[in-house]
């Protein structure tokens, strides 16, 4: 098994306007989405992201703090998971619960070096 990363790209949930009940109803997809990679022993490891971004750039290390309302899209978390093929893992995110919303799965292949 190869291990690879879904990052989910999209806008945040505060600068879309969902209503409370919209996002409770939100996070129990997530959390069933969860639940079902992890009974099926898929998923590695997984978390959100704060919408806080903190850039550190070029050589003289430019810091820059940006929040999600400047940019368009923000990567707002990601999964480890186990999977043979790019197309298994695309297969896993066929349930990722904000396509909807105009979400994006980025699939990555974890590069494993031989010491």
């Amino acid at each position: 098994m190869k291990e690879f990363m879904m990052i989910f790209i999209g806008a945040d949930y505060t600068d879309l306007g969902l209503s409370p009940e919209d996002l409770q109803n939100r996070m129990g997809k997530w959390f069933a989405w969860n639940d079902k990679m992890t009974k099926a022993g898929i998923v590695s490891h997984g978390d959100a992201l704060t919408p806080q971004i903190r850039r550190i750039s070029g050589p003289s290390r430019t810091v820059t703090d940006v929040t999600s309302a400047e940019v368009k899209e923000i990567v707002g978390g990601y999964y480890t998971v186990k999977a043979s093929s790019f197309d298994e893992v695309q297969e896993i995110a066929q349930d990722f619960p904000d396509y909807d919303l105009g979400g994006t799965v980025e699939i990555r292949e974890v590069m494993v070096f031989d010491q």
